[in-house]
């Protein structure tokens, strides 16, 4: 784990505030704790910028690829804004308790637990990104809420992250299976690549406004948190997401451009609640199936099929059997709004890279910015009146194809002198680096298309829109 804190201090630190400093009652929870914070100089340079986006990519797939699971009405659609961030996600607001307290999520498809910064005490260490201090980041206050309770040890939701067998580790109960039994579930931590966040698991009101409220909304309340400046809402396929829990039909968003940095442009993001289950599809939209990775441990995530890659009109020659999971369940692509820069491992990529670079080869190398921007391969493009570069496509199964605009695969660099290729992969080829999806499409590539992600059919819609 990349934090400041030691594991072993970091666990046992959500040990002693589940244990000591939480107090509850049958409405409200009270939280009392004073860790410190720690503020860290940021940077503007834009090839550190993007060398800190290229870092966490490729940290996000060791992640994914390495996942360790827990194990006719008429519908009606909330709509709520996108916007992006100089350190790499969208965000959504949402509001929960009573009265509702809105704050930012990140907005992520490849998790399932939504959490916020909780409590006036939060620590976030290690979150100095442009335009964050973490001083100032904004955190829900469990004590103004007259709806949020902590979740009991033997409450069916504890089972969603921590397994059937929780029970067991219901320690302070001579009973843990009796309805007496007033423990509560267990501290989580989870990993996200870099970043980690920690707390306690708490039952709250989502709110909607005007009109719509879900109660009983499991949420993590974290109370320290490294590398992770805002809270994060689940969106991947576990019982604990947030499509799970209210038994969306489907949900789709429209990323503006990216810049680099924060700003005020949104999009929206639609949710579709209700229980019809209209297989109506959306004219010009392309659609592939989903489908699940044979091994649980990839369950979470939205796999599917790309059929071939196009560089230009020359195919490359990936083996066929890298689109698809082995029974071991490595291979694959998977959609991931979390992560910034697509993700190919190593033999893919370099396959991609040397054809781009064939077809390329009339523009120098810019070996300099490589180095410091961590994404390769960069050419020098001074002197030419207009870029020639190739089209990059991705055909899926049932054969809808996505031809990327150029500005979702290469971008100027630094200064106008140097364009790169936005996508990443590990540095090293060992086998070690290997397993789980095999291709993680990042939200780089996804800008200006409108996404759909249609739960009740199964199935993966795309088109190209101005997002903006």
């Amino acid at each position: 784990m990349d934090s400041s804190l030691p594991f072993f201090s970091f666990v046992s630190f959500l040990i002693i505030s589940a244990t000591l400093l939480f107090t509850a009652t049958a409405d409200t929870i009270k939280v009392s704790l004073s860790p410190s914070h720690h503020h860290h100089s940021s940077s503007s340079d834009p090839y550190q910028i993007l060398n800190n986006l290229a870092t966490s990519s490729v940290a996000r797939a060791h992640h994914l690829k390495h996942h360790n699971p827990k194990t006719n009405i008429t519908s009606s659609f909330l709509k709520t804004p996108l916007f992006s961030h100089g350190y790499g996600g969208y965000t959504v607001s949402l509001s929960f308790g009573t009265p509702p307290q809105t704050l930012s999520f990140i907005m992520d498809t490849g998790s399932s637990l939504s959490w916020f910064p909780c409590t006036s005490r939060y620590l976030c260490s290690q979150c100095a990104f442009p335009n964050v201090d973490p001083s100032k980041i904004l955190t829900f206050s469990p004590n103004l809420s007259s709806s949020g309770k902590l979740v009991g040890c033997r409450n069916p939701k504890c089972n969603w992250l921590f397994g059937p067998n929780v029970e067991s580790r219901c320690q302070d109960c001579d009973d843990p299976t009796s309805k007496n039994c007033n423990q509560t579930c267990p501290p989580y931590l989870i990993q996200y690549g870099l970043g980690s966040t920690g707390g306690l698991l708490l039952l709250e009101n989502l709110v909607f406004p005007p009109h719509k409220t879900f109660q009983d909304f499991l949420v993590g309340c974290s109370i320290v948190s490294n590398r992770q400046p805002a809270g994060i809402v689940g969106f991947g396929r576990s019982p604990e997401s947030l499509p799970s829990q209210l038994h969306l039909n489907k949900f789709s968003y429209c990323l503006v451009s990216r810049r680099f940095d924060d700003t005020k442009v949104s999009s929206n993001m639609l949710l579709e609640t209700g229980s019809g289950s209209n297989d109506t599809k959306i004219p010009g939209l392309g659609y592939t199936p989903f489908y699940k990775n044979p091994n649980p441990a990839f369950h979470e995530f939205y796999y599917v099929t790309i059929g071939k890659i196009l560089v230009g009109n020359k195919q490359v020659k990936v083996p066929s059997s890298t689109f698809v999971p082995g029974p071991d369940g490595n291979g694959g692509t998977i959609i991931d709004s979390g992560s910034t820069f697509t993700f190919m491992e190593r033999p893919v990529f370099e396959l991609v890279s040397k054809e781009f670079e064939k077809q390329m080869g009339n523009y120098s190398r810019a070996r300099e910015v490589e180095n410091i921007s961590g994404l390769a391969p960069c050419f020098n493009v001074s002197g030419h009146r207009l870029m020639d570069v190739p089209e990059m496509s991705f055909y899926f199964n049932g054969g809808a194809k996505m031809g990327l605009p150029l500005a979702n695969y290469f971008s100027i660099v630094g200064d106008d002198n140097v364009v790169c290729l936005m996508i990443v992969t590990d540095k090293g080829v060992s086998e070690g680096a290997r397993g789980g999806p095999a291709i993680i499409l990042g939200n780089f590539q996804q800008q200006n298309y409108y996404i759909e992600f249609d739960l009740a059919n199964n199935r993966f819609g795309f088109a190209k829109r101005n997002c903006i």
